[in-house]
């Protein structure tokens, strides 16, 4: 086992310790395995793809792939996106921040961008 064990799932109790195979908490008694916690972890990793299938990751470029409609202007087709960042707590369904040239910060969907 490695020397910095990881906080309990459960209660998030930084005092874990080794129980044979297993890590287990002495604040909630909560005992768990380190490799299905490792598993877990990995399956609630989501996975944003753009409108072509391709997969984004933090600090990508993209292209807009349709004219959107902002207060009185639009962003054109084509316009670049540059460093993206993925997001979980976007509003509605836009998953990605990002700062478009002419218009600033704004939220986008990764129905609306190409990878570049």
């Amino acid at each position: 086992m490695s020397d910095v064990l990881p906080p309990c799932p459960e209660c998030s109790g930084t005092f874990a310790y080794e129980s044979g195979d297993l890590l287990a908490c002495p604040e909630c008694g909560h005992e768990w395995s380190p490799a299905a916690a490792a598993e877990a972890a990995a399956a609630d990793v989501k996975v944003v793809r753009d409108a072509v299938g391709n997969v984004l990751a933090d600090g990508d470029t993209v292209t807009v792939v349709k004219d959107l409609k902002v207060g009185n202007s639009a962003i054109k087709v084509g316009t670049k996106v540059q460093n993206i960042r993925l997001i979980d707590d976007g509003v509605g369904d836009h998953d990605i921040d990002c700062k478009v040239p002419g218009f600033g910060p704004m939220q986008l969907k990764s129905s609306v961008v190409k990878k570049a």
